[in-house]
């Protein structure tokens, strides 16, 4: 039996219609169509929630006990659409690291373009709003897609040794440059960095429990 079979034959054992199982899944009834009689694939994610929707298994779904062409050719696109779906969340993570560390290079760039008294103006600018806000809205990314998994916090501890360094880039490095005298970084720094990725994380993780929740009862 293929693939386009099975989801058929689960379907009307199930007593459902092609436009209800659409509205279920939020796609469009063609979708549904082109499944069965096997013109396109559904995704990983589809088959996960017909296999529920069905409740049948999934072994149902995509095994056979002689596996033919069909099948074969369904775990391959199972497989390929897999590997795209891990590719663009190391993309993102990628973008998204890299993001961060321009904003921050780049505010303390910024910050050495102003001279005199604009400098400290800046400097205020630069520690309690652009480096506070970039450190949560990234950290609030991580958490709304569970970015990295349970190392996400480790953010934490980076952000508050970044945010330490910002503040020894800009008010120590121009206090040096002023005076001479080289002083240690203000550590004390590190817990602004801290509780600002702290925050963004526990609100993009209670927004990842709730879309989360939300596709469940769907």
């Amino acid at each position: 039996m293929n693939i386009g079979t099975k989801l058929h034959t689960a379907r009307t054992n199930s007593q459902l219609t092609q436009e209800q199982v659409a509205e279920h899944l939020g796609v469009s009834r063609q979708s549904v169509s082109n499944w069965e009689n096997e013109r396109t694939y559904p995704d990983i994610i589809s088959i996960v929630k017909l296999s529920d929707l069905y409740s049948v298994s999934l072994d149902f779904l995509l095994k056979d006990k002689e596996e033919n062409t069909e099948t074969a050719t369904y775990l391959n696109y199972l497989e390929e659409s897999t590997n795209t779906v891990r590719s663009n969340h190391k993309l993102s993570k990628i973008i998204l690291t890299a993001t961060y560390l321009l904003i921050w290079a780049i505010s303390i760039i910024i910050f050495w373009l102003f001279p005199g008294k604009d400098a400290v103006a800046y400097s205020l600018m630069h520690l309690w709003i652009i480096q506070p806000v970039s450190i949560f809205v990234i950290s609030l990314i991580i958490g709304a897609q569970n970015f990295f998994g349970g190392y996400k916090w480790a953010f934490t501890a980076i952000a508050g040794v970044m945010y330490m360094l910002s503040e020894y880039a800009t008010f120590g490095a121009l206090n040096f440059a002023n005076s001479g005298n080289l002083i240690a970084p203000e550590f004390g720094m590190v817990f602004v960095g801290i509780v600002s990725a702290t925050l963004g994380l526990l609100i993009g993780g209670l927004i990842y429990t709730i879309k989360n929740r939300k596709a469940k009862k769907q």
